[in-house]
């Protein structure tokens, strides 16, 4: 299986401490070389304790096409239109994106696509994860990744983790 990924699952994973649910999963994640780029240039958003280079299963890949990237760019950030792009020159099974737009324009390219929450679902119908709901929570309180309350409970929902209390009262404390 072929995974591609922008920044954001792999930062936001690196945040929690779970970045081997990527490699679980996947066995392998391509990175663009701008996602490798954002991703050591903001080392203060990265755990001390992280080193990608230290993490052969993340393989950084350049993106053949810089044409294409170029174009893209001009709607979406360098790490996403890299990874678009990367994704589709090698065939890939998946991209692993969270932002809308990016989701928008690989979905319109032919792409699979899903996002941390995906992974997270994943994760849990694999059986890597006993609940999603504390990830979840992890993710907005240590990760300051957003997500909206319709979406939480959907997700919960979804994985039949009933029982929660509320969106509004997790992230509120």
């Amino acid at each position: 299986m072929i995974v591609v990924s922008d920044t954001s699952p792999v930062l936001n994973l690196a945040r929690i401490g779970r970045l081997d649910l990527l490699q679980l999963l996947y066995q392998q994640v391509l990175i663009p070389s701008s996602v490798y780029q954002e991703l050591t240039t903001s080392k203060k958003d990265l755990p001390p304790a992280i080193d990608l280079a230290s993490l052969p299963w993340l393989i950084v890949a350049a993106a053949k096409d810089q044409n294409r990237v170029r174009e893209l760019r001009e709607e979406l950030d360098p790490g996403e239109a890299e990874a678009i792009v990367l994704a589709i020159e090698r065939g890939a099974d998946l991209l692993l994106v969270d932002e809308r737009r990016g989701r928008r324009t690989a979905t319109a390219a032919g792409l699979t696509v899903t996002g941390l929450l995906g992974v997270v679902a994943r994760a849990k119908q694999a059986g890597l994860i006993d609940l999603a709901k504390p990830v979840l929570d992890e993710l907005i309180h240590v990760a300051r990744f957003w997500i909206g309350p319709e979406l939480y409970a959907e997700v919960l929902e979804e994985l039949g983790e009933r029982g929660f209390r509320s969106w509004r009262r997790t992230v509120n404390g």
